[in-house]
């Protein structure tokens, strides 16, 4: 008799996940505290962000690293390069978030500081979704 055997399996492995919780926290938590920062004008919410931006991009590098490595030596599926591309342009406009909030004053957050910390939060998530969203393996059995 043939079964059929359906399972789910995640994308990457386990300490790809460690890596990858980390911006995906960091950046929505910088995000908060630039709104909060555009409501209040509390100079320490910008200082805050800057850390979180920088920690974020710590470990968005290195989940950008260890992509590239899995693609090149296969050990990837096929909606690969679409991670890699995600994870390359979370880690761009992290970097350049982390320059925007840099500067001094008002102009550290603004319209395009906020913008840019929407776009990471973003592209984070996303990242996230295309390497843990789930994939069914079917398996035929005879």
């Amino acid at each position: 008799m043939a079964e059929t055997l359906a399972r789910t399996r995640s994308f990457t492995n386990p300490i790809h996940a460690i890596l990858l919780a980390f911006p995906v926290a960091l950046y929505p938590a910088a995000l908060l505290s630039d709104i909060t920062y555009l409501n209040t004008a509390v100079i320490q919410w910008t200082n805050f962000s800057s850390w979180l931006i920088a920690g974020a991009d710590v470990f968005a590098g290195l989940v950008l690293a260890w992509a590239l490595v899995s693609q090149f030596l296969g050990r990837t599926r096929p909606r690969g390069w679409a991670y890699v591309i995600v994870v390359a342009l979370m880690f761009i406009a992290g970097v350049l978030n982390a320059f925007q909030h840099a500067r001094d004053g008002w102009h550290s957050v603004g319209t395009f500081g906020l913008v840019l910390s929407i776009l990471c939060t973003i592209l984070a998530f996303v990242a996230a979704f295309l390497a843990y969203g789930q994939t069914q393996v079917k398996e035929y059995r005879a």
